[in-house]
């Protein structure tokens, strides 16, 4: 099979293209004939790594999370999944070397979840990531659910900070299918409408007049879950939004690493300010997540491309530096990886 490695972190000239044998799933394991792989900041941070240079933590990685593509081989003690089960995958490469940018990948059957008939790949592969990123920070509220679905956000307020990326996406349509008012924030036109395909109800241009005061006219006692991709830079604005007891749940370090906080502010607010890595956020969430996610997907709640708020840029399996370069230089929109074709 052709694999993408790399044995030393560094920039994204590190990744070769190999040609490697199949491997076989273990006890517990399933192997997945990945259709197409998706990037993530995560992926390309974890090739940097500590510094250039600097061993991998496996003899070879194979990068990637995110992937969609067709039940293969299944391991001893399977029996949630089948051979022919088209699938995505959740944090395939995390404590493991078999990332999806490769034609084949082995999983432990809990990272698979099922991608319902009549899903594009193009979805599956968007998902993992950014859609459980996502749903951990709609299911913080204390006074919220701990489960989305279909009502489960009736009469609450969400703030999405940089509802054009990846994250930001996958947040709109969560809440949207939840029942939620959702309320983004962006840098401009084109992000506006991007956010606005992707279903936002309330669009604030945060450079723009005083966007505090437009989301209050939509969230009048305030909202009551930000979703933050800027924490350092928005955390200000947070609290002049935010009612009591609402979360604000940061999922990222754009614009900066440090933040101060207002001791007294958030006293009064009893601000939950919570943060987010779904590398440590635990078994039992992982599930829940994977589990909404797909019933989501069900009811067709999670579309991308560009009429959806998502523009896609894809690349051929040999071009997965490049991918990873436009990751890393901040493109607009999700890149993704062709690597086999969906039948055969």
């Amino acid at each position: 099979m052709k694999s993408i490695v790399y044995s030393e972190t560094g920039p994204a000239d590190v990744l070769r293209l190999v040609e490697r044998d199949v491997p076989e799933p273990g006890p517990g394991e399933v192997r997945v004939r990945v259709v197409v792989s998706g990037v993530n900041p995560t992926d390309w941070k974890s090739r940097r790594g500590a510094g250039d240079g600097q061993p991998a933590p496996f003899p070879e990685v194979t990068p990637n999370q995110d992937g969609a593509g067709v039940v293969d081989a299944v391991g001893e003690g399977v029996s949630a999944l089948a051979v022919g089960d088209r699938v995505w995958t959740v944090m395939a490469a995390q404590q493991r070397p078999t990332g999806t940018a490769q034609e084949f990948t082995v999983l432990p059957a809990e990272r698979v979840a099922p991608l319902p008939d009549g899903v594009p790949f193009d979805v599956g592969a968007s998902l993992g990531v950014p859609a459980v990123t996502a749903h951990r920070a709609l299911t913080l509220d204390e006074d919220g659910p701990r489960r989305l679905a279909p009502g489960a956000l009736a009469g609450r307020t969400v703030l999405v900070s940089g509802g054009a990326g990846a994250v930001g996406h996958a947040a709109i349509q969560l809440a949207r299918w939840a029942g939620a008012t959702v309320v983004t924030t962006v840098s401009g036109p084109r992000k506006a409408a991007l956010a606005t395909a992707a279903g936002a109800h309330h669009v604030v241009n945060y450079r723009e007049g005083d966007p505090a005061a437009a989301i209050r006219e939509v969230a009048p006692d305030g909202v009551d879950v930000v979703v933050e991709v800027a924490l350092a830079q928005n955390l200000e604005l947070d609290q002049a939004v935010l009612r009591p007891r609402g979360v604000v749940a940061s999922y990222a370090n754009d614009g900066g690493d440090d933040v101060r906080v207002d001791i007294r502010a958030n006293m009064v607010l009893n601000t939950r300010l919570q943060f987010i890595l779904m590398y440590t956020m635990g078994a039992q969430n992982l599930a829940a997540a994977a589990q909404d996610v797909t019933a989501a997907l069900r009811d067709g709640a999670l579309p991308v491309g560009e009429e959806h708020g998502l523009p896609l840029l894809r690349f051929p399996l040999e071009r997965t530096a490049a991918a990873h370069e436009a990751v890393e230089g901040g493109v607009v929109g999700k890149v993704l990886i062709d690597v086999s074709a969906a039948e055969g």
